[in-house]
């Protein structure tokens, strides 16, 4: 007898995941899709805390299909999911932490949405238990979307329904080379290649738990590897998409996420020698991928603070990120008619700095908040026409826009 093929691989990295893989467990054999829908791949990556023989217990006794494999520990969670990847026999996977849980509905609901939609990765929204979770994609259910026209390339963890023919045909896997960012790497791939993107945001499917004993993946790991995960996020990103707005649109996520924390509050905790190690590692990231087009789409303070890390500028960017940190608000200044609002952080427009004026330009979002503010784009496009000539290849330019 022919057994029917699941509609939905559960794939769980767990490693040293106890008392939460209780919890993560209930939820799915809780899940409403029913067990003959769905199996569940556990991979327990050479845990001593029971993890192993708390997943064969739960093998044995529900009525869902569950395969666990047991392996000496792999450093890290590609590992585990690649080998999950690799017996899963479902048309869709989900990759689950085995300190995360999902909501009752959530595979029944995403399965639900692929087929309906033919979408190739849906998500599901998440809210955060004792830590935080990304918000700004929720803001409505989409049938279908893609990762330009909306906020989904700012949640790139892998806690997504993937179509398993999708990552069979393009050979896709997570890079076990990379110690932390490597889901980041997975999920964008999984965007770009995709024949559309779904949205569930009327249901929370995915709850993400914060661990208080501290082995939570994302809070270990040196600096260094933040820019690796940059690195390498930008060279799949550079690779896939043409160079244009798009492409722009993409940079924001790595720029942004990964490597802008690394030049907030905690660089002015850190050793004089690890600032310096920390602006010589952006400097080839900053190199490739800074541009007037990318600078545009962000924030002044946000703006300046890269800036100034593409320029080298140690001594200015100290300062501030000590004024932003403090949450000082910097005075802003109407000009050509009230066309332009500048955002007069420290050293504008100062001779001995030599930062351009474009570095301070609000744009239309953020300087709509000023009273006497007229948009006129005409005389926007021409300050940033002049910064694209202005620009060398360090994204510099010491001469006022």
């Amino acid at each position: 007898m022919t057994v029917p093929q699941p509609d939905v691989s559960v794939i769980i990295g767990a490693y040293e995941a106890m008392p939460y893989l209780v919890e993560c467990l209930k939820s799915v054999e809780a899940q409403t899709i029913g067990p003959g829908r769905m199996e569940v791949i556990a991979v327990d990556d050479g845990s001593t805390d029971g993890t192993g023989e708390y997943l064969e217990e739960f093998a044995a006794r529900v009525a869902i299909p569950v395969t666990v494999i047991r392996q000496q520990n792999s450093g890290g969670p590609s590992g585990p999911r690649n080998v999950g990847l690799g017996r899963a026999t479902g048309r869709f996977v989900f990759f689950l932490d085995a300190d995360d849980r999902l909501g009752p509905e959530a595979l029944e609901r995403m399965v639900a949405a692929a087929d309906r939609n033919g979408t190739d990765v849906v998500l599901g929204r998440v809210e955060g238990v004792n830590r935080s979770a990304p918000k700004s994609m929720w803001g409505k259910s989409l049938d279908r979307t893609d990762v330009y026209s909306s906020n989904i390339k700012f949640t790139l963890s892998a806690q997504k329904l993937f179509r398993r023919e999708l990552l069979s045909r393009h050979g896709m896997r997570f890079d076990e080379s990379l110690w932390t960012g490597e889901d980041a790497l997975f999920t964008m791939e999984a965007y770009l290649r995709a024949d559309g993107v779904s949205v569930v945001a009327d249901y929370t499917c995915y709850y993400l738990v914060g661990r208080t004993d501290g082995k939570h993946v994302t809070k270990s790991g040196g600096y260094e590897l933040r820019f690796d995960s940059a690195r390498a996020l930008m060279g799949l990103i550079t690779a896939l998409v043409p160079a244009g707005h798009r492409r722009d649109v993409l940079m924001l996520r790595p720029f942004l996420i990964t490597l802008l924390p690394q030049f907030g509050p905690v660089f002015l905790k850190d050793s004089e020698k690890v600032r310096r190690h920390k602006l010589e590692l952006a400097k080839p990231l900053m190199d490739a991928h800074w541009t007037p087009e990318v600078a545009r789409r962000v924030k002044v303070n946000e703006r300046l603070r890269l800036h100034l890390v593409a320029e080298q500028r140690l001594d200015l960017l100290v300062e501030i990120i000590e004024f932003v940190r403090a949450k000082k608000q910097a005075a802003a200044l109407l000009e050509r008619r009230r066309s332009r609002v500048y955002l007069a952080y420290p050293h504008f427009r100062e001779r001995t700095a030599g930062i351009p004026d474009w570095v301070y330009l609000a744009e239309t979002r953020e300087a709509q908040v000023f009273p006497g503010y007229r948009e006129s784009r005409s005389l926007t496009r021409r300050v940033w026409r002049r910064a694209r000539r202005m620009m060398t290849p360090t994204g510099g330019g010491a001469a006022a826009a």
